[in-house]
């Protein structure tokens, strides 16, 4: 097993994925819309492909369907509803739209989902604390997400005092509600669809986009997108798993030997 390589396909996606994220802030209007919806297209089919060659086709249906799908019913509840998020609407800047939702938007849920999970069972072996871990990890990206979404257009919200300090546009009630969301799918992915252990190996591409995820979102929200507040929220945030996985790579553990 240990000798077992990592399939290209993954890693030709996810290297499109961090190119197109890489440019984002190089290019504007219609060029920047654009790139946002290939680049979570990008990142998502990287994250499904992984689940498929590594877990199998049914993992990543259950993916897909938990994720995309039950994604985008929580966001059209939202929407009608206010629940669980806090009242918002979104730009048709984001592409086709059903019930409001833009179909990228449950992209964007399963495309970071994957990641957390494969984070999450090699920080614990415990399920419910891989739950929450991977449920923790989701939510918390959503620190970075949602002030750079909120200063592009791409959605807005119609209370969104209070916040968190720094931040502005984005209501308490939407991190809350994310990290209520991503529990509970976590939970349903678990029990659905969950995944067999492989080599850690051949994980690399889900654990090295989650980290290109958080260590660029400082990089960018703290130069290029002018949200310093969000850059050190979201470091604080996705910190709490980002940093002891990065803690346990190889390299690390080789460099105290």
């Amino acid at each position: 097993m240990g000798t077992e390589l990592i399939h290209p396909s993954p890693v030709l996606l996810a290297g499109a994925a961090v190119i197109a994220q890489i440019f984002y802030p190089l290019v504007y209007g219609d060029a920047r819309d654009a790139l946002t919806i290939a680049s979570v297209g990008l990142f998502c089919a990287a994250s499904i492909a992984h689940a498929a060659l590594t877990r199998g086709a049914r993992t990543a249906l259950v993916l897909l369907g938990v994720f995309a799908g039950g994604g985008f019913l929580v966001e059209v509840l939202g929407l009608t509803t206010g629940f669980p998020f806090g009242g918002y609407s979104y730009a048709e800047s984001l592409g086709p739209a059903l019930f409001g939702v833009p179909l990228v938007i449950g992209l964007a849920w399963t495309m970071m989902a994957w990641p957390s999970w494969i984070v999450a069972r090699q920080l614990t072996s415990r399920r419910w604390v891989r739950i929450v871990v991977a449920a923790w990890g989701l939510a918390s990206w959503d620190l970075f997400l949602d002030p750079q979404m909120v200063s592009e257009g791409y959605w807005r919200w119609e209370n969104p005092d209070p916040g968190l300090p720094g931040v502005y546009g984005v209501p308490l009630t939407n991190h809350l509600g994310w990290l209520v969301v991503a529990v509970l799918l976590m939970a349903a992915f678990d029990r659905l669809g969950g995944s067999r252990d492989v080599p850690p190996h051949l994980d690399a591409v889900p654990v090295g986009l989650f980290l290109w995820v958080y260590f660029s979102s400082i990089l960018a929200h703290t130069i290029f997108f002018g949200l310093p507040y969000a850059a050190l929220w979201g470091a604080a945030g996705m910190g709490v798993v980002a940093l002891p996985l990065a803690s346990r790579m190889p390299g690390r553990r080789r460099q105290r030997t």
